[in-house]
């Protein structure tokens, strides 16, 4: 993805930095929680840190039916998010060693609702501990909770010695 860089994006200042693709995904999959950037009230960016399920190039989240993040989303579908890895101290350096991704892309709820069950309990799968009664989660919490899908068009990634 981020190999091809549409004129809608700039490269990558700090190129030697950048993760390939393998990497970003890598840290997509392991990271645990991340930043969703919508265009809230008023134009100003509104920023929710949220779990998520990355998967074949594209980024769920679960929220409530209803609210500022939903409302957003409806309004102007272009988002960002953002992901961190886990600091890294390399023996003998006092700084850490870091991996970022940004995904730009396009969000909307996704209204098949075999399709929103299954996300749902992949999500779950992610976050619930080993052992907890999902069937019972999901029969109580499911039809309260909406599923946003986030179809990445644009991604990158940088390795960073914070020193």
């Amino acid at each position: 993805m981020n190999d091809t860089i549409s004129e809608d994006f700039r490269p990558m200042r700090r190129f030697k930095q950048q993760l390939p693709d393998e990497e970003c995904v890598a840290v997509l999959n392991e990271a645990y929680r991340g930043f969703l950037s919508v265009i809230g009230e008023n134009g100003y960016p509104y920023a929710i840190p949220i779990n998520f399920l990355y998967s074949d190039g594209h980024i769920y989240f679960h929220c409530a039916l209803e609210g500022h993040k939903m409302d957003a989303v409806k309004a102007n579908d272009k988002v960002c998010f953002a992901v961190i890895d886990q600091p890294v101290q390399e023996p003998g350096d006092w700084w850490y060693h870091v991996r970022s991704v940004i995904c730009f892309g396009r969000i909307a709820v996704v209204d098949d609702d075999k399709e929103r069950m299954a996300r749902l309990r992949q999500l779950g799968g992610k976050y619930f501990p080993e052992g907890y009664d999902m069937d019972t989660d999901m029969r109580q919490n499911a039809p309260r909770a909406a599923v946003l899908d986030m179809t990445i068009t644009h991604m990158s990634g940088k390795r960073v010695r914070e020193k």
